[in-house]
C-alpha cells in the first residue's frame, strides 16, 4: 500500500538511475577507443603501474577540475528558461581553446557529439531540440554535453559533476588495463582509492567559472600530440 510521499521518492530514485545510465561506460559513444595521450606515455616508459594512482590523482586536480567546471556551466545553461545558444557555443569554443593537443580536442568533441546524439535519441529532451540543429557543424565537448543533458533532466548538479569525473577516470583506467600489466583487482583498487579525490575535484569546481580555471598537465598534452607518430597504436587518441 502506497504512503504519502512515495511518488516523490520514486521520482528521486528514477533520476538517480538516469544519472547512472548516462555515466555508464556501456553507453555507445566511443570512449573505449580513446586514451587521451596515455598510450604515448606508456609506450615511452614515462608511466607505469606503480605511478598510475599518483598520475590519475594529478589528472583530477588539474584537468578533472576544469572538466567539471565546464560540465557545471553547461548544466546551468540547460536550466535557462530560453536556451542561450550563443552561450552554449561560446563555452564549447572556449574549451577547445583550452585543449592545446589536437588529438585530445578532437576526441573530446567526438565523444561529446556522440553523447548528445545518444541522449537526444533516448531521453525526452524537447528543451534541447535546438542543439541538434548545430551539433554536426560546431564542436560539442563531452563534459559540456554531459552537463547539458543532466541539467535538462533536472538531475543534481553536484552529482552530475561527480558522475562525469568517475566516468572519465574509469575510462582512463580501462585504457591502462589494455596497455600495461594492470589486473582487474588493482584497477578497481585504484578507482576506489581515488573516489575522495573525485569528490574534492567536484567540490573545487562548484564555485569556479570558465573564466578563472586552467589545467596544467604538459606531459599528457605532449603524449596526445605525439600519439599519431607511434609505430603501433591501440587507440585513436
Amino acid at each position: 500500500m502506497k504512503k504519502a510521499g512515495d511518488s516523490r521518492a520514486s521520482d528521486g530514485a528514477v533520476t538517480e538511475l538516469w544519472l547512472l545510465h548516462l555515466a555508464d561506460s556501456a553507453l555507445p559513444i566511443g570512449a573505449f577507443a580513446h586514451s587521451f595521450g596515455v598510450e604515448t606515455l606508456i609506450a615511452a616508459e614515462l608511466l607505469d603501474v606503480g605511478d598510475l594512482e599518483k598520475f590519475l590523482r594529478a589528472w583530477l586536480e588539474e584537468s578533472g577540475v576544469v572538466e567539471a567546471v565546464f560540465c557545471r556551466t553547461a548544466f546551468r545553461i540547460a536550466q535557462s528558461t530560453e536556451f542561450p545558444v550563443r552561450e552554449w557555443i561560446a563555452i564549447n569554443d572556449r574549451f577547445s581553446a583550452m585543449k592545446p593537443a589536437r588529438e585530445s580536442r578532437k576526441a573530446s568533441t567526438l565523444l561529446g557529439t556522440n553523447f548528445l546524439r545518444s541522449a537526444l535519441a533516448v531521453c525526452d529532451l524537447r528543451r534541447l531540440t535546438r542543439t541538434a540543429s548545430f551539433q554536426d557543424d560546431l564542436p560539442v565537448h563531452h563534459a559540456c554535453a554531459f552537463g547539458l543533458v543532466c541539467g535538462a533532466l533536472n538531475l543534481d548538479e553536484d552529482g552530475a559533476a561527480r558522475a562525469y569525473l568517475h566516468q572519465s577516470l574509469g575510462g582512463l583506467i580501462s585504457a591502462c588495463q589494455r596497455l600495461m600489466p594492470l589486473g582487474q583487482t588493482r584497477a578497481q583498487q585504484i578507482l576506489w582509492n581515488l573516489k575522495p579525490s573525485m569528490v574534492e575535484a567536484a567540490q573545487s569546481s562548484s564555485e569556479a567559472t570558465t573564466d578563472d580555471v586552467s589545467g596544467f598537465l604538459p606531459m599528457l598534452d605532449w603524449g596526445s600530440m605525439e600519439h599519431p607518430e607511434l609505430l603501433t597504436r591501440l587507440f585513436i587518441s
